[in-house]
């Protein structure tokens, strides 16, 4: 009688962590913001031999921007840098660049002297 008791909380625990898994699955999935390139985008690329010693602590670990020459439904893009050279590279490593906003407008900062104590 405790073996089938047994065998049948197995089984309840076995259900219960396949509904789970399903479950965060899909919420994982529901998360996932894709990413569509087409061509004439402009996108950086993530450089992933970056090394953060000698170079500098502030330097950013992306490159570009390059250009999209094509891109295929497997996530491979075909880029071309500024010297027209073109390469391919995965598409997980490229997010869209943002041109820089020029309003033409520049602030000025003025320094104020204070007295000394």
């Amino acid at each position: 009688m405790q073996l089938s008791e047994l065998e049948e909380w197995r089984e309840k625990a076995y259900h219960n962590s396949k509904i789970y898994k399903e479950r965060t699955m899909r919420w994982h999935d529901k998360r996932i913001k894709k990413k569509e390139f087409a061509p004439g985008n402009k996108v950086l690329l993530f450089n992933s031999r970056f090394k953060v010693f000698g170079l500098g602590k502030l330097r950013s670990k992306w490159e570009g921007p390059f250009t999209v020459a094509n891109s295929s439904p497997h996530r491979v893009v075909t880029l071309q840098s500024s010297e027209g050279t073109l390469f391919k590279v995965n598409g997980h490593q490229l997010k869209l660049y943002l041109e820089p906003f020029d309003s033409g407008v520049i602030d000025e900062i003025e320094f104020i002297q204070l007295p000394p104590y």
